[in-house]
């Protein structure tokens, strides 16, 4: 189900409403990872950073990365969600980017790379949604 927004540039279609709709999401993206992450959950999700400057005790909880990361991840699928209204977007955004962060903090791809990755799931969001391509829930 999309939100009313969605569906009225689905409905007119073309040119125009795709890019108003990579539009509306990219500034969900920029928003979401930049300062809706924060330095918490910047350092926190990348396993090989040293994220104790955050606990008093200097005492790292283990698995901290997991859950931040997947935090991050909730984040930028609320993002889609919110702009799309199609939580099938968003459940597809939340392990995408979880999976392209994590290859990205483990140093297999540059920053520039995983920006580009995200923002060419936002243009791929958009086609499928103005091309009419429907996804089940």
């Amino acid at each position: 189900m999309l939100n009313d927004f969605t569906e009225n540039l689905v409905a007119m279609g073309g040119v125009g409403s795709f890019l108003l709709l990579c539009f509306a999401l990219f500034i969900g993206h920029a928003v979401t990872d930049y300062p809706l992450q924060g330095a918490f959950l910047a350092s926190g999700k990348n396993r090989n950073d040293d994220s104790s400057i955050f606990f008093s005790d200097s005492s790292v909880p283990k698995g901290l990365w997991i859950h931040a990361l997947t935090a991050h991840s909730f984040i930028q699928a609320g993002a889609v969600w919110l702009i799309t209204g199609s939580a099938a977007l968003a459940l597809v955004e939340l392990t995408l980017h979880w999976a392209i962060d994590f290859i990205r903090c483990d140093n297999w791809i540059s920053f520039s790379t995983d920006q580009l990755l995200h923002y060419f799931c936002k243009v791929v969001y958009a086609a499928l949604l103005i091309w009419g391509v429907t996804i089940p829930f």
